[in-house]
């Protein structure tokens, strides 16, 4: 809504109000007083100076506001009335003035691309956002290397020992065998003992078989468990390389994380890719805001330019016009405000007609009666009359 309009605003229902407070605005007629009472003719005189010194005061105001419309009606006319080049002048300074506050407006509504206390930090270093950005995305990777290179080892670890379990279970297997092939050839000789004496057996091919197969299999078993011994040795120094390998890896993990932690800390963010985004944002919202700086550098020498037009063509009050360029542009809202502006000084009249009339008027009629019906009392009438126009004065 424009500022005519505000200062119109109400009028109607102003209007409409009017026609229902229509009955108290009619002063009933005070019956019965004493006026030979001092009491009573004194408070009877004094409220009639009240309601006049009451009706002056708003009168005083209305006077103003009155004027002050009166006024605006007379600068709308001085602008309607000016020669087509003038007044194309004028139209063209305004439209220039009304699309400079437009693109402040849309700026000033848009939401911001960074918090100014954000937008403030990366202007205190941005001669290191680059710097940083590069040394934050280095030591990001380097940490995801060494994550990797920690699941990796981990992973080996894992698998060396699996490894050993099997092991220590082969080597446990291959004594268990051990003691059954020793346990088997002591019952094959005992066996063969008592074929060859109970039995008048010849048993040398029995011995030398059994001691054969006896041969054959402690060989295979202690081959195996040789083996898995020296698998099992060689497995353990792996895991061992692994632990110190790991233990190396968690220092540089520490360091990293630590060198990572500081850097966030120091620009103020959660990752590289976050200080980037903030410094694209913080390039883009320099350049609005700098566009907007000279929008306002502009915008003001337009406003200036505008009012200098408007004093040179007699307008009483041409900074009201800088915020009300779509009247200088459109006629219709001109003619709408000009509409509205003629309703509030109608009802302007009317109030300082009643309070003029009605209530001064009526006021000082009744005063006036008075003195003339009791001019015993007449003296003392004007001395309140006196004091009253000494107080107003003073007031």
């Amino acid at each position: 809504m424009s500022w005519f309009k505000k200062l119109a605003a109400g009028l109607f229902r102003r209007k409409e109000e009017d026609d229902i407070d229509e009955e108290w605005e009619d002063e009933e007629v005070v019956h019965h007083i004493d006026y030979h009472n001092k009491e009573q003719r004194t408070d009877y005189v004094r409220n009639c100076l009240e309601r006049m010194a009451e009706a002056t005061r708003e009168l005083e105001n209305l006077n103003y506001e009155y004027d002050m419309v009166t006024s605006y009606l007379k600068d709308m006319e001085e602008i309607e009335a000016l020669p087509p080049e003038e007044s194309e002048q004028l139209k063209e300074c305004a439209k220039r003035v009304a699309q400079l506050q437009d693109s402040r407006a849309d700026y000033m509504e848009r939401p911001h691309r960074i918090s100014d206390e954000k937008y403030q930090q990366i202007e205190r270093m941005t001669d290191e956002v680059e710097e940083g950005y590069q040394k934050l995305k280095e030591t990001e990777e380097y940490q995801e290397l060494i994550r990797q290179d920690m699941t990796r080892l981990d992973g080996e670890k894992h698998a060396y020992l699996y490894r050993k379990n099997e092991v220590t279970h082969v080597i446990s297997d291959t004594r268990g065998m051990a003691v059954v092939c020793v346990a088997a050839l002591a019952l094959c000789v005992l066996l063969l003992l008592f074929l060859q004496f109970f039995f008048d057996m010849d048993t040398k091919a029995g011995y030398l078989v059994t001691a054969l197969a006896a041969a054959l299999a402690i060989t295979l078993i202690y081959v195996r468990h040789l083996d898995a011994r020296k698998e099992l040795h060689r497995v353990e120094t792996g895991i061992n390389k692994i632990i110190l390998l790991q233990n190396k890896v968690k220092i540089r993990y520490v360091n990293n994380t630590n060198l990572l932690d500081y850097l966030y800390l120091k620009y103020g963010v959660s990752s590289a890719q976050e200080l980037m985004d903030l410094w694209e944002n913080y390039k883009i919202e320099k350049e609005e805001r700098e566009q907007l700086r000279k929008a306002e550098l502009d915008l003001d020498y337009n406003q200036q330019e505008l009012l200098q037009m408007l004093k040179r063509y007699q307008i009483k009050d041409p900074a009201i016009w800088l915020h009300q360029t779509e009247a200088i542009l459109d006629h219709k809202e001109m003619v709408e405000i000009r509409h509205n502006l003629i309703i509030r000084r109608q009802s302007l009249r009317r109030r300082m007609d009643y309070n003029k009339e009605v209530v001064a008027g009526g006021s000082q009629k009744e005063i006036k009666e008075l003195v003339e019906q009791y001019p015993q009392y007449a003296r003392e009438v004007m001395a309140f009359v006196e004091e009253y126009e000494k107080k107003f004065a003073k007031g």
